[in-house]
Protein backbone atom coordinates (compact mmCIF):
# COMPACT_ATOMS: atom_id res chain seq x y z
CA UNK A 1 0.00 0.00 0.00
CA UNK A 2 1.20 3.53 -0.94
CA UNK A 3 2.37 6.41 1.42
CA UNK A 4 -0.78 8.51 0.48
CA UNK A 5 -3.35 5.38 1.55
CA UNK A 6 -1.52 4.86 4.67
CA UNK A 7 -2.24 8.43 5.27
CA UNK A 8 -5.36 8.38 4.39
CA UNK A 9 -5.92 5.13 6.62
CA UNK A 10 -4.38 7.06 9.67
CA UNK A 11 -6.30 10.54 9.30
CA UNK A 12 -9.75 8.19 9.19
CA UNK A 13 -8.26 6.15 12.32
CA UNK A 14 -7.53 10.31 13.71
CA UNK A 15 -11.19 10.75 13.10
CA UNK A 16 -12.70 8.00 14.40
CA UNK A 17 -11.13 8.06 17.84
CA UNK A 18 -10.95 11.41 18.29
CA UNK A 19 -14.68 11.55 20.02
CA UNK A 20 -12.31 9.82 22.91
CA UNK A 21 -10.50 13.01 23.66
CA UNK A 22 -13.80 15.19 24.77
CA UNK A 23 -16.35 12.11 25.36
CA UNK A 24 -13.41 11.42 28.10
CA UNK A 25 -13.66 14.90 29.23
CA UNK A 26 -17.22 15.21 29.24
CA UNK A 27 -17.88 11.80 30.69
CA UNK A 28 -15.59 13.47 34.48
CA UNK A 29 -18.32 15.96 34.71
CA UNK A 30 -21.31 15.52 37.03
CA UNK A 31 -23.81 13.75 35.58
CA UNK A 32 -21.60 13.46 32.07
CA UNK A 33 -21.68 9.30 32.03
CA UNK A 34 -25.82 9.64 31.95
CA UNK A 35 -25.44 12.63 29.51
CA UNK A 36 -22.80 10.30 27.40
CA UNK A 37 -24.64 6.89 27.59
CA UNK A 38 -28.62 9.02 26.93
CA UNK A 39 -29.92 10.74 23.83
CA UNK A 40 -28.49 13.37 24.30
CA UNK A 41 -30.95 15.80 24.27
CA UNK A 42 -29.50 18.65 26.38
CA UNK A 43 -25.96 19.99 25.78
CA UNK A 44 -23.62 19.31 28.59
CA UNK A 45 -21.36 22.08 29.43
CA UNK A 46 -17.72 21.44 29.61
CA UNK A 47 -13.86 23.09 30.38
CA UNK A 48 -13.14 25.23 27.48
CA UNK A 49 -10.70 22.30 26.32
CA UNK A 50 -13.13 19.81 25.87
CA UNK A 51 -15.66 22.64 23.63
CA UNK A 52 -12.02 23.09 21.46
CA UNK A 53 -11.49 19.07 21.26
CA UNK A 54 -15.57 18.91 19.63
CA UNK A 55 -14.62 22.08 17.27
CA UNK A 56 -11.51 20.30 16.27
CA UNK A 57 -13.06 17.07 15.76
CA UNK A 58 -15.83 18.35 13.43
CA UNK A 59 -13.22 20.30 11.36
CA UNK A 60 -11.31 17.39 10.82
CA UNK A 61 -14.62 15.55 9.65
CA UNK A 62 -15.40 18.58 7.42
CA UNK A 63 -11.56 18.34 5.58
CA UNK A 64 -11.62 14.53 5.50
CA UNK A 65 -13.58 14.72 2.25
CA UNK A 66 -11.58 16.33 0.05
CA UNK A 67 -8.37 14.94 1.37
CA UNK A 68 -9.71 11.51 0.73
CA UNK A 69 -11.52 12.30 -2.89
CA UNK A 70 -7.58 13.79 -3.88
CA UNK A 71 -5.50 10.84 -2.57
CA UNK A 72 -8.05 8.61 -4.27
CA UNK A 73 -7.93 9.87 -7.41
CA UNK A 74 -4.28 10.50 -7.58
CA UNK A 75 -3.95 6.68 -6.92
CA UNK A 76 -6.40 5.43 -9.23
CA UNK A 77 -5.71 7.61 -11.72
CA UNK A 78 -1.89 6.66 -11.42
CA UNK A 79 -0.81 10.22 -10.09
CA UNK A 80 -0.07 8.77 -7.22
CA UNK A 81 4.33 9.74 -6.32
CA UNK A 82 6.32 11.26 -3.84
CA UNK A 83 4.76 14.35 -4.17
CA UNK A 84 1.39 13.02 -3.41
CA UNK A 85 3.30 10.88 -0.83
CA UNK A 86 4.43 13.95 1.20
CA UNK A 87 1.56 16.15 0.99
CA UNK A 88 -0.43 12.89 2.25
CA UNK A 89 2.11 12.88 4.69
CA UNK A 90 2.07 16.50 5.76
CA UNK A 91 -1.66 16.99 5.74
CA UNK A 92 -2.14 14.22 8.44
CA UNK A 93 0.94 15.25 10.54
CA UNK A 94 -0.58 19.05 10.63
CA UNK A 95 -3.90 17.43 11.54
CA UNK A 96 -2.28 15.96 14.39
CA UNK A 97 -1.10 19.20 15.31
CA UNK A 98 -4.14 21.21 14.14
CA UNK A 99 -6.20 19.26 16.84
CA UNK A 100 -3.52 19.47 19.39
CA UNK A 101 -3.12 23.18 18.93
CA UNK A 102 -6.84 23.48 18.96
CA UNK A 103 -7.32 21.75 21.92
CA UNK A 104 -4.46 23.17 24.14
CA UNK A 105 -6.07 26.76 22.58
CA UNK A 106 -2.97 27.85 21.21
CA UNK A 107 -3.75 30.71 18.61
CA UNK A 108 -2.21 31.24 15.41
CA UNK A 109 -0.19 28.31 15.26
CA UNK A 110 -3.40 26.56 15.35
CA UNK A 111 -3.97 28.24 12.03
CA UNK A 112 -0.75 27.33 10.58
CA UNK A 113 -1.26 23.69 11.23
CA UNK A 114 -4.71 24.37 9.18
CA UNK A 115 -2.44 25.94 6.80
CA UNK A 116 -0.06 23.23 6.20
CA UNK A 117 -2.77 20.53 5.75
CA UNK A 118 -3.95 22.13 3.58
CA UNK A 119 -1.22 22.48 1.58
CA UNK A 120 -0.73 18.80 1.07
CA UNK A 121 -4.06 18.81 -0.25
CA UNK A 122 -2.73 21.42 -3.01
CA UNK A 123 -0.01 19.76 -3.14
CA UNK A 124 -1.44 16.13 -4.58
CA UNK A 125 -3.66 18.79 -6.74
CA UNK A 126 -0.87 19.83 -8.31
CA UNK A 127 -0.12 16.53 -9.27
CA UNK A 128 -3.48 15.62 -10.53
CA UNK A 129 -3.26 18.33 -13.47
Amino acid sequence: MTTDLWMLVWTALLSLFFFLTYGLGRMRLPGGIPWAFGNRETEIAGPPWVERAVRAHHNLVENIGPFAILVLVAHVSGHANATTAFGASLFFWARVGHAATYIAGILYVRTAMFALATLGELMILAQLC
